[in-house]
């Protein structure tokens, strides 16, 4: 163990002294190392800690060279003592993400087998790629153990074993490794060789939550929250279902029933609507026979009534047929016919003058134009 990186001795320092060894410009800030620091440096899929040193913030930690590099937003004398302060709320955030995440890897590869391949701490979720399938069920299992876990308030050991030691301990690695090994043990749900920073018991951790699941490369990507960004998570779609409650006058535990309810009326009601809305364009097109070329308007016609009713009226016309259905505010969308005719000059010059767009066939053509009423009957005229 690094004597100078005082996160490993105490993960809760969120203050210490240290003197500045280097301080060098960069495109980005400063770039400042120390003779020792509580600054975790990104590594392992955990962010690098953020703060203060010397009262000049400290934007990022990152390791170069063996070293813990601060990038600071303005320079630091060489040789000078200074105060570091890590933004704590952030860190045991990160604290309590990873040691989640530990717990449900872990139990991922006792109970199915399957290798953590890619870990990554976002702003607001966690991403865990595992290298094999695992389904919804699976997952809900794996949840309720991990928290399980939390509940139990095992403790999270850190051990430096020996060589030796190493042989024969079977804990998770995602490389193969050399030297000094840092192992985190928690009771019987994971060890792992980790370089990154945990709570001391799991209890800590508060509420492990699996948001999402979907199929990557063979294995299986979830999206998680841990501690108080589950808490928050919760939190949300609670006051999101309250919310639905009222709407649905439904119980909160009963709001997914009363939406598949109204599915179903809202299905019916579609289906009586696109009845009426075929009889309604029957008559609409019976009368227009005989009348030759013809342009109607409509209001409240979808893209697809627009068609039938222009293919209908088309039929009993004996002309060409233009429909259009929209607002002079947002526009109208079209559809032209002319059995037997060719429209694409026609619907050419159209587009041309009222701001148009569209295409088909020869024949049937559909579009919209950024056009008024009056524009779109002066041109017809």
């Amino acid at each position: 163990m690094d004597a100078n990186r005082l996160y490993y001795k105490n993960p809760y320092a969120a203050a210490f002294s240290a003197r500045v060894t280097s301080c060098a410009e960069s495109a980005e800030g400063w770039l400042v190392t120390l003779d020792n620091t509580a600054f975790y440096p990104e590594g392992g899929g955990q962010p690098g800690d953020t703060g203060t040193l010397g009262g000049v913030r400290v934007l990022d930690t990152q390791e170069a060279d063996g070293e813990a590099v601060h990038l600071c937003s303005a320079p630091l004398a060489v040789g000078s003592e200074v105060e570091g302060y890590i933004d704590w709320p952030r860190r045991f955030d990160l604290m309590q993400q990873h040691s989640g995440e530990h717990i449900v890897s872990g139990i991922v590869h006792r109970r199915f087998g399957w290798d953590n391949v890619g870990f990554h701490m976002g702003a607001d979720v966690i991403t865990v790629d595992f290298s094999g399938p695992l389904s919804a069920e699976e997952l809900r299992s794996v949840e309720r153990e991990a928290n399980e876990a939390v509940w139990s308030d095992t403790e999270f050991e850190t051990l430096w074993p020996t060589a030796q030691e190493l042989e024969h301990m079977d804990f998770r690695s995602k490389k193969e490794l050399d030297g000094s090994v840092r192992i985190v043990r928690v009771g019987g749900w994971d060890l792992c060789a980790c370089c990154g920073t945990h709570v001391s018991r799991a209890g800590e951790i508060g509420l492990i939550k699996i948001l999402s699941a979907q199929k990557l490369r063979g294995g299986t990507r979830i999206e998680m929250v841990c501690g108080s960004r589950a808490y928050d998570y919760v939190s949300a779609a609670m006051e999101q279902n309250r919310k639905i409650s009222a709407l649905l006058s439904a119980k909160p535990l009963q709001t997914a029933e009363s939406v598949q309810r109204l599915q179903s009326e809202e299905a019916a009601v579609r289906y009586r609507m696109v009845g009426l809305e075929n009889a309604l364009i029957e008559l609409k097109a019976e009368a227009q026979t005989g009348r030759g070329d013809i342009v109607l308007f409509e209001e409240g016609f979808a893209p697809d009534a627009v068609r039938r009713l222009c293919a209908a009226a088309g039929e009993k016309c004996g002309g060409r047929c233009a429909v259009f259905s929209g607002t002079d505010a947002e526009g109208y969308k079209y559809a032209v016919c002319e059995r037997g005719g060719d429209l694409r000059a026609f619907v050419k010059e159209l587009n041309a003058a009222l701001s148009g767009s569209g295409g088909g066939k020869p024949d049937f053509v559909q579009g919209s134009v950024k056009a008024t009423r009056a524009q779109i009957a002066k041109f017809f005229d």
